[in-house]
């Protein structure tokens, strides 16, 4: 049984409020016992409300809870865009919330998910995010338009074809031809100081593609996915 589909299963099992003893959820999930302890860590590290050790048994106390969910690759990067933004609020509440829930997703990614790498808020802080959503609407318009433009990061100014947005669990990179380093260069987008669309156009030429990009940077050993 996938990861995901484990503590989906754990929770629905739980979540009537009985005590349950971690043997008698190995025999219903079908797992090891050692697995069972390490998912019940994973999920009171989450947030799920659990109370428990081992040896006794363990139990849901109280929550809210939510049917499964499927989300596409885009509607959790939307979510994830959205937990920053309310990250940087001044509402301590809302911004603890924020990261909670950020914790509760984090255990429930797939273990071989890239998502899953990066999620959590204490290895990319909110402010990266959100220096970075600044920059979104007008990159994605520029990738879809094959429209030049001009960025600076850290005082330098290059001049790009924006070629596809990749999203790391935190953190947006821009894939791009540098007709200013005549070359590939992929950057973070939340250090990107400032850009401006130029008036030119662009159109694919041989070994200034996004193709052509995946497999110089697939020779780096790198992913970068088509938006």
């Amino acid at each position: 049984m996938a990861r995901k589909d484990r503590l989906f299963s754990l929770i629905q099992i739980l979540r009537d409020g009985n005590l349950y003893r971690a043997c008698d959820l190995a025999a219903l999930v079908g797992m090891s016992l050692r697995t069972i302890y390490r998912d019940m860590d994973t999920l009171a590290a989450s947030g799920v409300p659990i109370r428990g050790e081992r040896g006794v048994g363990y139990q849901i106390t109280a929550a809210y809870t939510l049917p499964a969910l499927n989300l596409t690759k885009t509607e959790l990067e939307a979510l994830h865009l959205g937990l920053a933004a309310v990250g940087e609020s001044d509402d301590t509440e809302l911004a603890n919330a924020a990261k909670a829930l950020s914790r509760r997703i984090d255990g429930v990614l797939p273990e071989d998910s890239a998502a899953a790498s990066g999620w959590s808020f204490a290895t990319y802080p909110f402010a990266d995010a959100a220096r970075g959503f600044q920059h979104m609407p007008k990159l994605r318009q520029s990738i879809r338009a094959r429209q030049k433009m001009q960025i600076s990061v850290g005082g330098d100014i290059s001049k790009l074809r924006p070629l596809a947005l990749d999203y790391w669990g935190r953190l947006w990179t821009l894939a791009a031809w540098s007709e200013t380093g005549n070359g590939f260069v992929t950057m973070r987008v939340d250090q990107i100081d400032s850009l401006d669309a130029m008036p030119a156009g662009f159109v694919d030429e041989p070994g200034k593609t996004l193709v052509d990009y995946l497999a110089w940077n697939k020779a780096r050993g790198q992913r970068v996915v088509k938006p």
